[in-house]
């Protein structure tokens, strides 16, 4: 009798791999290679021929030019003329799409739930937008916002189903938010500095714009989020020119970036704004009012230093706060954001490339989460 009664336990095994067509493991390297290049898939290509030769990414059931085939079939890439009148290939808005929900499924997909209803805000507000996210019943909590499937599944777990007893211990209440809407500027800096001394830093910044691009459109569609990018200058971006994102031989201009952000925000009729810049070096340059620029990388120029801590001044009175990402630890540099994010009352975040993403987004969702009083 003994032996016949069911165990229960863990049971550990052997790490098992998903199962994955050659297509599907090939496909998951070309969108990250895709990214790092550009959006030159001839030389992503190269790359992935590269690693094939180190690494056998296939064999001579499928091989590499079995896969760009596929890639054609399936509406990943497609054939172009040139400007110089010469054939290439290019990926086609299929692949953007995806390249988006692979940087949203690596940056966000990492930021885990915490307990039940575990949020870093104070208070994630009251509405009628549910999270999916709960917590143990507090008093004065509206009835209503009790979870019964939920409350009901911890009263069998925690007394039993024949001596079921439902207590205030068992009670989880289902967070829910604001409906209020967020708009989002996302300023990234592609001033030379950002592939200087052998460090890529614009292929993270594009990741977290193309993921925090894709949680908007599909979470909270009703939110809005402007890209724009500044060098000497800066002009606006859309979603779907993320992946072919560059830098330049440019200075910075963080002042135009914030310009243009504020003159974006300004349309909004949002309650909630907020800007968020990413940025690895100091400001080095101002757009005069005759057109001409005024340049000085050597150091914290005391005119363009004044001008960006104006403008933060200016947001702050727009009750717009900025948020900076700064992925470079320079104490002189660090000295000029705190005193820029003290003008504004916003937030500075000082990190290298790792973690970037998740900060973002972290920030994001407890930003939107809390109504910025005006």
């Amino acid at each position: 009798m003994k032996n016949n009664k069911k165990r229960k336990g863990f049971v550990f095994k052997t790490y098992e791999a998903e199962n994955q067509s050659p297509f599907e493991k090939l496909f998951e390297i070309f969108k990250e290679l895709i990214t790092h290049t550009s959006g030159d898939f001839d030389e992503a290509i190269d790359w992935l021929r590269s690693l094939d030769k180190e690494y056998n990414l296939t064999d001579e059931n499928y091989t590499i030019d079995d896969f760009i085939e596929d890639l054609k079939k399936k509406g990943y890439i497609k054939e172009e003329i040139k400007t110089d009148g010469t054939g290439g290939t290019k990926i086609t808005p299929k692949t953007e799409r995806a390249i988006r929900q692979q940087a949203l499924n690596h940056i966000f997909g990492k930021i885990k739930r915490s307990g039940s209803g575990n949020h870093k805000s104070k208070s994630p507000g009251i509405g009628d937008e549910h999270t999916g996210d709960f917590r143990v019943y507090q008093f004065g909590d509206a009835l209503d916002k009790v979870s019964v499937t939920e409350s009901i599944r911890n009263a069998q777990i925690n007394n039993g189903i024949d001596n079921f007893n439902l207590t205030e211990n068992d009670l989880v209440v289902e967070e829910t938010l604001h409906k209020s809407q967020m708009s989002t500027v996302l300023m990234i800096d592609i001033s030379h500095s950002m592939i200087l001394y052998g460090e890529d830093r614009i292929t993270p910044a594009k990741k977290v714009a193309m993921a925090l691009a894709e949680l908007i459109t599909t979470r909270y569609p009703k939110d809005t989020l402007d890209i724009l990018v500044f060098g000497n200058d800066a002009w606006t971006i859309k979603i779907k020119d993320l992946p072919y994102l560059q830098v330049g031989p440019y200075h910075t201009n963080t002042v135009a970036g914030l310009q243009l952000a504020m003159d974006l925000l300004r349309r909004k009729k949002n309650t909630n704004k907020q800007i968020f810049m990413i940025t690895d070096g100091k400001p080095s340059c101002l757009r005069l009012p005759d057109g001409q620029y005024y340049k000085n990388s050597n150091g914290l120029d005391k005119y363009i230093v004044n001008k960006c801590y104006a403008m933060a001044q200016q947001a702050r009175k727009l009750h717009i706060p900025i948020t900076t990402f700064m992925i470079a630890q320079d104490p002189y540099l660090m000295q000029f954001v705190r005193a820029f994010t003290q003008a504004n009352q916003g937030k500075a975040f000082y990190t290298g490339l790792k973690g970037l993403g998740e900060m973002i987004f972290e920030d994001y969702e407890t930003n939107r989460k809390k109504r910025i009083k005006g």
